[in-house]
Parts: structure tokens; sequence; C-alpha cells
């Protein structure tokens, strides 16, 4: 297996593969997804394999137009607030929950009685599609409960052996998933926050919840509706520890703690004052550029083998710093140290 670079005739080729149920390595705007033919439930079920990914863990359906949805009849009704969301965020990093129809196999839905549904603005991702002649589901391209790649090498590292193709299509510009709205409930409710951020949904839609999910561990017992919500997600194999605090406690207890296999993901402002390893998301409040090199700073990490512990700051759960903290807790498997509270 190679990386390709895209023209139409690799275009061409990745389509093939699709047709005769295999899986490629696609760009998105948000992470690399690994695609199958979303109608074809033999070749979903190959994404999982590849993927090590737990069978009850639902995936996204990647569409080329919004009119995709009753071309393939993937839905049993497209509900308005649909439609007005589709008319602000797609093609973008928005997935949204219907009720899904049995088109859908149940390897898709893991089960449940709807589909999540996406509408990328990748140019490659939609030359994809289109070309496939066919909707494609595509999690994150990358070994399960590992950080998502957003470059085609990041993929190689993972799926090199276990995938047919990968598209190279560039670094993804948003660099965390796609965020996910369920419009299956009375009220819309946010399941996984991403580029989109819950304020801009509010200004579409009045009224839109957040599910307790965002920012805690998935209860004992319950159903996850959307990806990303079960299990622990996006972790390098290093131990990565949330520090909840000021700058000054953040930059203190880290140097306390500072060794040969300690390593801080943090920011620009804070490199000349830590007395260990650094890996820098970006200046203190941009948080889109926290996004964007959320997932290459984790593997940039897991690439220095001798680092064995990550001290990270708690993010802000402000617009787009809500998805990173999503991401940031669940590598952490909820492990914060609460310096406001020692």
């Amino acid at each position: 297996m190679k990386t390709q670079v895209l023209d139409e005739h690799q275009i061409d080729i990745a389509a093939a593969i699709l047709k005769d149920g295999g899986v490629v390595g696609i760009p998105t705007e948000t992470v690399y997804g690994l695609a199958a033919d979303a109608l074809n439930g033999e070749a979903v079920a190959k994404i999982f394999q590849a993927k090590g990914r737990p069978m009850d863990n639902p995936l996204i359906v990647h569409v080329a137009a919004f009119d995709d949805i009753e071309r393939f009849r993937l839905v049993r009704e497209i509900p308005d607030s649909a439609k007005l969301l589709a008319k602000a965020f797609w093609p973008g990093p928005l997935t949204m929950i219907m009720k899904r129809t049995d088109v859908i196999p149940s390897e898709v839905s893991a089960g449940l009685d709807t589909v999540a549904i996406r509408f990328p603005s990748h140019p490659v991702a939609q030359a994809v599609i289109r070309a496939a002649d066919t909707p494609l589901a595509a999690p994150s391209a990358n070994l399960s409960g590992s950080p998502s790649p957003t470059t085609a090498r990041h993929v190689l590292n993972d799926m090199d052996g276990r995938i047919d193709a990968v598209l190279d299509g560039g670094a993804s510009a948003v660099g965390v998933e796609s965020t996910v709205i369920t419009l299956a409930t009375e009220v819309p409710c946010v399941l996984r926050p991403g580029g989109i951020t819950v304020e801009e949904l509010r200004e579409v839609l009045g009224e839109v919840e957040v599910d307790d999910a965002v920012l805690h561990r998935l209860a004992e017992g319950a159903v996850a509706a959307s990806p990303g919500m079960k299990y622990k997600h996006y972790a390098p194999k290093a131990n990565v520890l949330l520090i909840k605090g000021s700058d000054e406690a953040y930059i203190d207890y880290v140097n306390a703690h500072a060794a040969d296999d300690v390593c801080a993901l943090c920011c620009d402002e804070d490199l000349l004052l830590l007395r260990t390893k650094t890996v820098s998301l970006g200046r203190r409040n941009d948080y889109l550029t926290h996004a964007r090199h959320l997932f290459d700073c984790l593997r940039r990490i897991d690439e220095n083998k001798t680092i064995r512990t990550v001290y990270s700051r708690l993010p802000s759960t402000e617009g787009v710093g809500l998805a990173v903290y999503n991401r940031l807790i669940r590598a952490a498997g909820f492990e914060v140290i609460d310096l406001e509270t020692v």
C-alpha cells in the first residue's frame, strides 16, 4: 500500500476499490477517514476489522450533496431543522443524526434506529464519493483509541497493510472530528463537539442542548448514539493527565514534576517557563489552532519513545475549545488534577 497524490486517475482507482467492497483512507477537512461503501454491510465490517473498533460504536455516513440523502433514501424524513443546518454549515464539519431507513446496514448504525450523516467540504472527499456513486461510511483512519490522523502519513503509520489505499489530500484544516448533533430528539442535542460550535448551532436553531457525555464519562450501560462517546479515545501511548488551575499553578506543578520521561502539552507562552520536554498547541487562547494541532501533537509525543507522562492544560470549554476539551478529557481517561482544590 502506498500514499496516493490527488489526480483524477487516483480518484478513479479509489472509487473502483470502494465499489469492489474495499477500504480507502481519504482526507476530509476534519480528520482523515477510513472509507467504505456505506450501503454494503460486508465492506463496512472491514472498517471495524482494520481499526480494531468495537462494533457497538456507530459510524458516520458521508454524502457529496444534501440531495443524496433523499436520492439514496438514507432517512425516513428530513426535518426542517436539518435543512436549516445544512444551509448554514454544509458542506462542512457538521454531522446530523436522523431516523434511518432499512437501507442503512446495521454495521453502520450499531443497531440503532438512527444514522449520522455528513457532507464534507474537502474536495478530495467529495470527488471520491461522487466517483464511487455511493455514500461512504468513514470513521477516523486510525487504530481504535489512538490519536486521530490529520495527514496521510498518520494513516500509513496506523493502517499500512490493513487497508487497500490512501489518498493524500494534505493536512486536515479543522483537525478534530465533526460536531455531531442529533435531530432525533425533541430538542436538538450536541453529542460530540467539533469545528461548528454550540453557539453557532443555537444561532440557527435556537434551543440546543449539550449531552452530559460531552464533558463526562458516558453513564454505565448507556448506549453510544454517536462516535466518540463511549470509549477512551484519542490517546497517545503515554499517560495523559489534565491540569486544572491558573497559568502560574500549571507551570509550577509541571516544573515540580519535570523528568526525562515527562512532557508538557502546553501553549506558546509557556515554552520559556517550563523545565521539561514541551509540545505546544499554539498561542493560549487560539482554540482553532489548538484543534488543528492537537492530534499531530499527540502523535509527535508518541514518536518520542522515552515519554511516559504528559501534563496538559485543561482546555477552555468556550467555542471550539469545547472540542479540544472533549478530546483531551477522553485521551486522559477523565484524569484531572485539580490544583484549585489543593
